[in-house]
């Protein structure tokens, strides 16, 4: 059965303005290309300002860097405190680590000229029973094909003293020793250079301890404080046994006088 005319004109209508709203959806979609490319363009160029202003600002801080370096030299401890009280840190230091590292008497960071191709930490010690080092390094870098890359000083542990070996001996529920490793020392960051883009360590130290060091220092031991809000606690307690005992006796008074007036009458 042939169509009518009238089919055929909707049939056409219909085709022609399907094909009008590909046609702008196709043109709207250059023209988000186009500017989405000039976004770009400006976010690199503000990429390279911003690197500018970062590379002046760097050397401005550097005396004052050097002059911070020169007091803390004068707290004891300073760095092991500071280390111990950061959340992140604290929890890759076991006991041994926390031994070597009151010796450790100076922490440097050095960011390259150039900003984005990397940094480097260094770890100043004094003469100390676990290694010779006097100095350990870790820098970060872009390797030549561009991607992220680490090195760092060897460690020239004194006989016996390698805390990245260690071991203890614990034991298991049904009383037998066995053999157990314990968690992995900090110094072992100093060898581990498998994923240098996502190294979590040096960038809590360049980005978060580095620009301000004081603010971990000075964190108040809880330890202190859980002492002193059980001092408290207890002293609350006390007084109100005071307060129970005095009202005890009150009352004890009050019977006796009432006792007292009976036998009058």
């Amino acid at each position: 059965m042939a169509s009518s005319p009238i089919l055929k004109f909707t049939h056409c209508f219909l085709c022609a303005c399907v094909f009008s709203t590909e046609k702008e959806q196709q043109e709207a979609i250059e023209h988000i290309d186009e500017v989405q490319n000039e976004i770009d363009r400006l976010n690199e160029q503000a990429s390279e300002e911003i690197l500018k202003v970062e590379q002046k600002y760097n050397k401005l801080r550097q005396p004052f860097f050097q002059k911070r370096s020169e007091l803390i030299a004068k707290i004891p401890n300073f760095w092991v405190t500071t280390f111990v009280n950061h959340p992140q840190v604290s929890a890759l230091l076991g006991e041994e680590d926390e031994e070597a590292l009151h010796y450790l008497s100076r922490v440097e960071v050095t960011e390259f000229e150039d900003i984005k191709s990397g940094y480097r930490i260094d770890f100043y010690f004094d003469e100390n029973p676990y290694f010779e080092n006097k100095v350990l390094s870790k820098e970060f870098h872009l390797n030549e094909s561009g991607d992220p890359s680490s090195k760092s000083t060897e460690i020239k542990w004194k006989s016996g003293k390698d805390l990245t070996k260690r071991s203890s001996q614990t034991q298991n529920k049904a009383g037998r020793k066995r053999q157990h490793e314990e968690p992995e020392s900090f110094f072992t960051w100093f060898t581990d250079h498998a994923d240098a883009g996502a190294d979590e360590l040096g960038e809590v130290i360049k980005d978060d301890i580095w620009p301000n060091p004081l603010q971990y220092y000075l964190v108040p031991d809880m330890d202190d404080e859980e002492g002193e809000g059980e001092e408290d606690e207890e002293d609350e307690e006390g007084l109100e046994d005071i307060d129970e005992e005095g009202d005890e006796d009150g009352e004890d008074d009050e019977e006796d006088e009432g006792e007292e007036g009976e036998v009058k009458r």
